[in-house]
């Protein structure tokens, strides 16, 4: 397909120029946005990274919950307004779950603050957002750069983009927790990785290999026909997951590649041959686009191309409202609800692939052809295991001893095999202990950026974004604590038990 515009840069220099290739903060702030109600507000913020000042623009506001509550749980906006009702029960020790020791917030705060400063004092503007991009890059390799040295220097930006968005979708589909004992050994380098890295330098391996490309000729490229072949075999092998190398939600990790295939034929979107790259020139023509002197994209309109555009992978045996399925959207019995409740407004949505989705395909957007984002502070920090882990292991957040117990007997029954020594409470993502932690995880990232920008000293513009401090701190300092904690598993706080299509 061919693009839609042109920079005159369209080809990149066989020695990688680092000006197209650092790392740029896409999240703009939109401080007078109402969480209350829909409305419209307008983006007049700077952006550094970009050398200039936003354009005003106009963001629309959610659906009214009350006329259609599940295109409202379905947005964006509704991620953080309805996990905010759970940290306010969360503040005042009164959730269902956890108990909550405020006092311990600011040694949470601290502590992140002392990771960021170890590792970028001097320099915090040049943390990169929380994407995919960073794990590609595991043991200082950059994996990414080193790929697009590979392309020959006829494929100009926008192409190279579209392969990009291609791998880091269905690296991010892949990207569900795989459980403590899997990992994967680099073809390339022998080297040994797992979790989200050790997923990360995986499914880059198969996307080299054409494992998701229809076309012989063209390897690189994730198309909906070369998604059709792909079966739980073509994981397994690719994923080099054996009786000593077990996945976790390896059936799960299928059935949304599968599902993708069928998704991707959406032609409006994703163009005659169904590629996940082709949504860049569906944004760049898109009418919410703003031409300025760089593409200015409205956070709501990706939000909608993934969330809408994507909508038949997720499993529908999920929370729906009036038929139609929320996805990663759950009840929630700390959920404040006014007699006689509406069922909407038992329920938090979270969408947090969705979320890692839009976080990680922004980078090379951003990087590659300096489209922008407005409206980038809408969404909130993920509500994942490492996050959450991470108020656990501090102490804000300890879970009640009922809960611990019933953990303890799930994780035996279907996780154990009697020789584990590292033993943590394990429920189904379902389990309302794993949704009140996910809701107040969401809440609590947000009042930990205020706390950790005041701890670092840093005001107005030169503060960090929630996806720096996502990227820098929380995420960096849970698997810290995790890794001293439980040297040997190195996991959270407390066990999901994975399907392969929520964490």
């Amino acid at each position: 397909m061919k693009g839609l515009f042109k920079r005159k840069d369209t080809k990149l220099p066989s020695d990688g120029n680092k000006s197209l290739l650092r790392p740029a903060v896409t999240v703009e702030r939109i401080s007078n946005y109402s969480h209350q109600s829909p409305t419209l507000v307008s983006s007049t913020s700077s952006s550094p990274s970009f050398g200039g000042a936003m354009p005003e623009i106009t963001i629309p506001g959610p659906p009214d919950p009350r006329t259609k509550p599940a295109a409202y749980l379905r947005s964006i906006h509704a991620v953080r307004e309805r996990s905010r009702l759970v940290l306010d029960e969360a503040k005042v020790n009164a959730l269902n779950h956890f108990d909550v020791d405020m006092t311990k917030f600011k040694d949470t705060a601290d502590y992140v603050v002392s990771i960021i400063k170890r590792d970028f004092e001097g320099d915090y503007a040049s943390i990169p957002p929380h994407g995919r991009w960073q794990h590609f890059e595991v043991g200082g390799r950059p994996r990414v750069t080193q790929l697009l040295q590979t392309w020959p220097t006829s494929i100009d930006n926008q192409e190279r983009a579209r392969r990009l968005i291609d791998l880091f979708l269905v690296s991010v589909l892949l990207d569900a927790g795989a459980g403590t004992k899997w990992s994967y050994k680099s073809k390339e380098s022998g080297k040994v990785y797992a979790r989200s890295e050790g997923l990360a330098v995986a499914s880059l391996e198969m996307f080299k290999a054409g494992a998701f490309s229809s076309d012989a000729t063209q390897p690189h490229q994730v198309d909906a026909t070369g998604l059709k072949k792909v079966t739980a075999e073509t994981l397994v092998k690719g994923m080099q997951v054996s009786e000593s190398n077990p996945m976790s939600g390896l059936e799960g990790r299928t059935g949304l590649l599968i599902r993708l295939a069928s998704a991707l034929q959406n032609e409006e979107i994703f163009g005659v041959d169904g590629r996940p790259g082709n949504m860049i020139d569906y944004l760049i023509s898109h009418p919410t686009t703003q031409a300025a002197s760089v593409p200015v994209v409205l956070l709501p309109t990706l939000w909608s191309v993934l969330m809408d555009g994507l909508s038949t992978i997720w499993p529908t045996t999920r929370t729906s409202i009036q038929g139609v399925p929320l996805g990663d959207a759950w009840p929630c019995e700390a959920m404040p609800r006014s007699p006689p409740a509406q069922p909407w407004e038992t329920i938090v949505p979270f969408h947090k692939l969705t979320q890692w989705l839009c976080y990680s395909l922004m980078v090379p957007m951003t990087k590659l052809l300096n489209v922008r984002f407005a409206g980038a502070d809408l969404m909130t920090g993920l509500p994942e295991y490492r996050n959450g882990g991470l108020l656990v292991d501090t102490g804000l957040l300890t879970l009640k001893e009922a809960d611990r117990q019933r953990g303890l007997k799930i994780y035996h029954e279907t996780v154990g095999d009697g020789n584990a020594v590292e033993v943590v409470p394990t429920f189904e993502p379902s389990d309302d202990v794993i949704v009140e932690w996910r809701a107040v995880t969401v809440g609590f990232l947000d009042e930990l950026l205020s706390a950790v920008n005041a701890g670092l000293g840093l005001q107005g513009p030169q503060q960090l974004n929630l996806a720096q401090m996502l990227e820098a701190g929380t995420w960096k300092a849970s698997r810290e604590i995790a890794q001293v904690s439980r040297p040997i598993t190195k996991g959270p706080p407390i066990g999901i038990i994975s399907d392969g299509t929520v964490f």
